[in-house]
C-alpha cells in the first residue's frame, strides 16, 4: 500500500524515488501541468487562441520583470537564443528549440517561479503549434520578422526597458494568433 502511494506520488512528480535511497520531496516542475493543458486542447475544452490569449498575458507581465530583474548572464541567455533562432532559420526545428528556450529563459529572468512553471507547462501545445505557425510564414520576410521581434524583446529586456519587452511581447503574440488563425487554428 505504502510502496503503491509512493509510486503515485512519484508519477505526479511530487517525490523523487531513486533505486536503494529514500523518497524525497522533488522540485517543482512544469511536467505535472502540461498534460491538463494538452488534454484541454485535445478534447477541445481549451482552444489555441485560448491558451494564446493567456500567453499573451502573462508573457508580457514576464518581459516586463525580466527587464528589471534579470542578471547580467539571463540577459546574455535570451538574447542568444533569439540570435541562435536568426542563424538556424534554415532549419525550423532548431529554431523551435530556440524560441521555446527564449521564452521559458524570460520567465526565469521574472524571477517568480509561478511565471516558469504555466509557461513550462504550454511546451506541449507549443510544439504542436509551432510548426503549423511556422509554415504559415511562407516568405523569408515574414520568418525574419518574427525572428527579428524576438531579437527586439531580447534587446529591451538586457537595456533594462520594461515598457518596451511588454509592448514588443504583445504584438509577437498578436502576429502570432494571426498566423495561428491564418493557418486555420482556432
Amino acid at each position: 500500500m505504502v510502496r503503491e502511494a509512493f509510486r503515485s506520488l512519484a508519477a505526479m512528480r511530487l517525490i523523487d524515488l531513486k533505486a536503494g535511497r529514500r523518497a524525497t520531496v522533488a522540485e517543482i516542475d512544469y511536467g505535472a501541468m502540461s498534460p491538463v493543458i494538452e488534454h484541454g486542447v485535445n478534447t477541445e475544452q481549451i482552444s489555441i487562441q485560448q491558451i494564446y490569449d493567456v500567453r499573451r498575458t502573462m508573457e508580457s507581465r514576464t518581459a516586463a520583470l525580466a527587464a528589471m530583474r534579470r542578471s547580467d548572464a539571463e540577459g546574455e541567455d535570451i538574447l542568444a537564443h533569439a540570435h541562435a533562432m536568426r542563424t538556424n532559420i534554415a532549419r525550423p526545428e532548431v529554431v523551435m528549440e530556440h524560441d521555446l528556450a527564449f521564452h521559458v529563459a524570460i520567465a526565469a529572468a521574472a524571477k517568480n517561479p509561478v511565471y516558469s512553471l504555466i509557461i513550462g507547462a504550454f511546451d506541449g501545445v507549443t510544439r504542436q503549434t509551432w510548426p503549423i505557425g511556422w509554415r504559415s510564414r511562407t516568405t523569408d520576410a515574414e520568418q525574419h520578422k518574427m525572428i527579428d521581434i524576438h531579437i527586439q524583446i531580447a534587446e529591451a529586456i538586457v537595456s533594462g526597458n520594461p515598457q518596451t519587452a511588454s509592448a514588443l511581447m504583445a504584438t509577437h503574440f498578436d502576429v502570432s494568433v494571426q498566423a495561428l488563425l491564418t493557418a486555420g487554428l482556432a
